[in-house]
């Protein structure tokens, strides 16, 4: 079998052009779920998916970690076209290791007795030389603040911790590219802000690529781009300021839109004077407070 070229820019981790996607539903009837979605993703970027339940996103994850097959259009991730005929389960076992997902509920990844244990587990599936998985599994816990739980039973950890366990597992297979399936849906605020704190860190030191999938809002605004899916389709694709900046599209979409931007919305129609899209509380602060002085100044001049 012919060995497969790259036929996208070397510089995007992730190319998909015209995909899609079906199911069989319970009477054996497909079911396109992705119809047509074009996008790229450059090597080291951060992206947000959002969606409302059914929109796609999930079923777009599973197909960049090769765990569904497209069944039209073009898919390349790590320059191996995930689409064509030629893909290999070679190919689809060095895609394993170049995308790493994590997903909603950690205690489903989460396979042996002690934590130290379920890092190794995917270095040990790889082949990796025992003195090499010690150093891979002490790094990955120590980058996801874990090493003094080294020795813990995963099941005694909040629910935070257990998904940064989840995530050590995956640094310690090495991959170029991370992808959280609503992997903080089941955290609480404190775990949600712990485990991003987390990836955005490693996309941000180690430039691994990071896709995260989410129906929070407020961590979409961290991202570099938001890909907005309805029904099967790209909704709204840009910055956060600029997705965020479409919030009638948005809540047409059954979704909501930051509460900061909800806010300077509000005060815009209530005839406050405001420039810019805040996606963040500092932005939406400052915002705020500029729009006050420059008020306060005038009205002094006057």
């Amino acid at each position: 079998m012919k060995k497969m070229e790259n036929r996208t820019n070397p510089e995007n981790f992730i190319h998909a052009a015209d995909l899609r996607c079906s199911y069989r539903d319970e009477n054996g009837n497909r079911q396109e779920i992705l119809h047509g979605v074009s996008f790229d993703v450059a090597r080291g970027e951060y992206v947000a998916i959002l969606g409302h339940n059914g929109s796609g996103k999930s079923t777009l994850a599973k197909l960049i970690n090769g765990i569904l097959e497209p069944d039209g259009g073009t898919l390349v991730v790590a320059g191996k076209d995930l689409a064509s005929p030629d893909v290999t389960d070679d190919d689809i076992y060095e895609l394993r290791r170049q995308v790493g997902m994590v997903f909603q509920n950690p205690d489903n990844q989460l396979v042996a007795t002690l934590v130290e244990e379920d890092v190794a587990f995917g270095p040990e599936n790889l082949g990796v030389p025992t003195a090499e998985i010690r150093q891979r599994v002490d790094a990955a816990l120590a980058t996801v603040g874990m090493t003094d739980y080294a020795r813990h039973e995963p099941h005694r950890l909040s629910g935070g911790q257990k998904q940064r366990v989840a995530i050590a597992g995956i640094l310690a297979m090495e991959p170029s590219c991370m992808i959280l399936d609503e992997a903080t849906a089941m955290l609480d605020p404190a775990g949600r802000r712990e485990v991003l704190s987390t990836v955005e860190r490693l996309n941000r030191e180690k430039g691994i690529t990071l896709i995260t999938i989410t129906h929070y809002m407020n961590e979409a605004a961290h991202a570099d781009r938001v890909i907005v899916l309805n029904d099967g389709k790209i909704l709204l694709e840009g910055t956060p300021a600029e997705v965020f900046a479409e919030p009638e599209k948005l809540m047409a979409a059954g979704l909501d839109v930051p509460q900061c931007t909800a806010l300077v919305h509000g005060l815009r129609a209530s005839g406050a004077a405001l420039e810019g899209e805040p996606v963040t509380i500092e932005e939406c602060a400052d915002l705020i407070c500029r729009a006050w002085e420059e008020k306060r100044h005038g009205d002094r001049r006057a």
